[in-house]
């Protein structure tokens, strides 16, 4: 059995406990067409103590490591006994992930670069083997439980207009299709950028796969007539919702998105427990993010380069510099 078929098992036994970026059914849908492969290490009994799922590019004869579109977080994940003390963590999470170190080490690829989830923050076994490291920032509510509670720690900027534009006639539904999406998030960064980002072909994929898991939803504000205004793309398990796609049409409403995303958090809530803004340090974004009462939350992104040059221009590439 391959380390690929073994991680699909491990992902289908420990559900949510591996996160959705690093789940086998999602790096299939982002990494589609292209090489992707995991670092397994087992402990003493043959269980697999540690995963690392990974993207695995080439070019000009150099292969590099680097995050797969559309997805916030890779990196190591730990499978820490249940009944372990705190104490014992950092110890579990040195001595298995030197081993994946040292079997990314083997890989010898030119450049690494991956965003760490934030639950995972030691790196340490990484730091010991030349690895380079810079924190970033995500936006998180830690709980959709209480709706009204949500409201209260909100900016008074996120709620002013809501009324506004449900009196409008302005609608929600999620049945909204996946092609329908596709074409409206095109044209909206084909105004913005003068072309789209996300490939059609990886749009589909990933929303298709996760509605038929019933792990998204793909909220729709339309107007009164019942023209398109917003679109939101929310994939989750059952820890996190995660922001990943979304789009405004031409004539958007003021605050289309605002209110969108407040009627999409309410239907999230029994499905899931928090949300993750999938954060920015941009500031307009973060200012964004934040004042719908999110706790800034650190996350990693760690790096190697072996060839100077490929490094420096990789770095420029993913932000790293």
């Amino acid at each position: 059995m391959t380390d690929k078929e073994r991680y699909r098992q491990l992902c289908e036994s420990e559900g949510a406990r591996i996160p959705l970026f690093q789940q086998f059914w999602w790096m299939e849908a982002v990494c589609h067409g292209k090489e992707w492969d995991v670092l397994l290490v087992d402990d003493s009994q043959g269980r697999v103590a540690a995963a690392m799922p990974y993207l695995l590019g080439r070019k000009l004869g150099v292969s590099y490591i680097v995050q797969p579109q559309l997805t916030q977080f890779c990196g190591p994940w730990f499978n820490l006994p249940d009944d372990m003390p705190p104490s014992q963590r950092t110890g579990f999470e040195n001595r298995y992930g030197a081993e994946l170190v040292a079997r990314l080490e083997a890989l010898r690829v030119g450049f690494f670069h991956q965003h760490f989830a934030p639950e995972c923050g030691n790196w340490l076994p990484f730091l010991w083997q030349g690895y380079r490291q810079s924190t970033r920032y995500t936006y998180r509510l830690p709980s959709l439980a209480d709706p009204a509670a949500l409201r209260r720690q909100a900016s008074r900027v996120r709620l002013r207009h809501l009324a506004d534009i449900a009196a409008a006639g302005c609608t929600v539904d999620f049945d909204l299709p996946t092609a329908d999406f596709v074409a409206f998030h095109r044209d909206y960064y084909a105004r913005q950028h003068g072309g789209d980002l996300v490939p059609s072909d990886l749009m589909q994929r990933l929303v298709d796969t996760a509605r038929s898991r019933r792990q998204a939803l793909l909220g729709a504000l339309r107007g009164p007539s019942g023209e398109l205004h917003a679109a939101w793309f929310t994939p989750f398990d059952s820890r996190l919702g995660y922001s990943i796609l979304l789009a405004l049409g031409p004539q958007a409403a003021p605050n289309a998105m605002t209110y969108l995303i407040w009627r999409q958090l309410d239907a999230l809530a029994p499905l899931t427990r928090g949300f993750d803004f999938e954060g920015s340090i941009e500031p307009g974004l973060e200012f964004f993010y934040r004042s719908f009462g999110a706790v800034q939350c650190p996350f990693l992104v760690v790096s190697k380069g072996r060839n100077r040059l490929f490094d420096m221009l990789f770095r420029l590439k993913t932000g790293a510099l």
